[in-house]
């Protein structure tokens, strides 16, 4: 049984946790307000330029674009974008399970090779240590996130594509929905996929006249396009890794109150047990003493 002294340590110890949870739910929460904002400000632009690939793509035939051209898929590359520090609950556990279930049940019984590209110290760590062969590796990124780092993943990619290295890159990352809602994402990054119009619904077409050509306009959009969706995806993990750290250590918090809460009932029983059966001994003595 735990002494008045160990349950008064046990005390002590559990609010330095309190303190350190509560200042990192804190800086979180500071941090996220920041990564919403521009998340926010990402999103439509990716949007609209993804729209307007669409419409030039589905008006002409444009599979002479290499980074267009859907061929046989031997060799895919999954990106996988997790957390470079833990404390932030389910997050970095999430994505490798996805990232296991893809590759499990929709890659290999295709017999398609997997190389895996990893963004996030706490993806790499796990990894590196299964057969899974490893394409590359960027860490600490999320620390100072800035447009710069889109170029290195895209150059990386986009290379590895037109020379063949491998037919399709997926990202597997989570989505920013809520301080307590993220969503786990697969998407294609390429061969960059069109979406075709909807069948039997009735749509307003509209005559554009291009300066210059479509192809031009299609040429330079292409490496605008990749990056905008690369930085989007970066934006929308980093928030998600935010918001899950915040309120994991809320989380965290609340629990270690509870448990002060307990353990200090238990110290004030065990206290009061001890000074009664002080008391006791000490009636005990005087009565004993008083009769000789």
């Amino acid at each position: 049984m735990a002494t008045l002294r160990d349950i008064k340590l046990r005390i002590k110890g559990i609010k330095n946790t309190e303190k350190i949870t509560n200042a990192m739910k804190m800086v979180a929460a500071a941090k996220l307000r920041k990564a919403q904002e521009r998340v926010t400000n990402a999103r439509p632009y990716a949007n609209k330029i993804s729209s307007m690939m669409s419409r030039l793509v589905s008006e002409e035939d444009f599979t002479l674009f290499p980074l267009l051209e859907e061929r046989e898929i031997k060799n895919v590359a999954v990106v996988v974008l997790t957390a470079d520090r833990g404390l932030c609950g389910a997050f970095n556990t999430n994505i490798i399970k996805e990232t296991h279930r893809l590759i499990d049940k929709e890659i290999t019984p295709l017999g398609t090779k997997t190389q895996l590209f990893c963004i996030g110290k706490k993806g790499y760590d796990y990894f590196k240590k299964h057969d899974i062969p490893l394409l590359d590796k960027m860490i600490g990124v999320f620390s100072s996130l800035d447009f710069n780092t889109t170029n290195r993943v895209s150059e990386i990619l986009v290379s590895g594509y037109l020379q063949k290295k491998f037919d399709k890159i997926i990202f597997v990352y989570n989505e920013f929905k809520s301080i307590i809602q993220q969503k786990i994402v697969s998407e294609t990054f390429l061969p960059i996929s069109i979406e075709s119009k909807n069948k039997g619904e009735k749509t307003i077409e509209t005559n554009y006249i291009y300066e210059p050509a479509k192809k031009e306009i299609l040429e330079y959009l292409l490496p605008k396009h990749l990056n905008a969706q690369i930085w989007r995806m970066l934006l929308e993990s980093n928030a998600a890794e935010l918001g899950a750290r915040m309120t994991a250590m809320d989380n965290a918090t609340t629990n270690a109150k509870e448990l002060i809460r307990t353990l200090t009932i238990t110290y004030n029983k065990e206290r009061q047990a001890a000074i009664t059966t002080e008391i006791l001994e000490i009636v005990s003595g005087a009565n004993a003493l008083s009769e000789a």
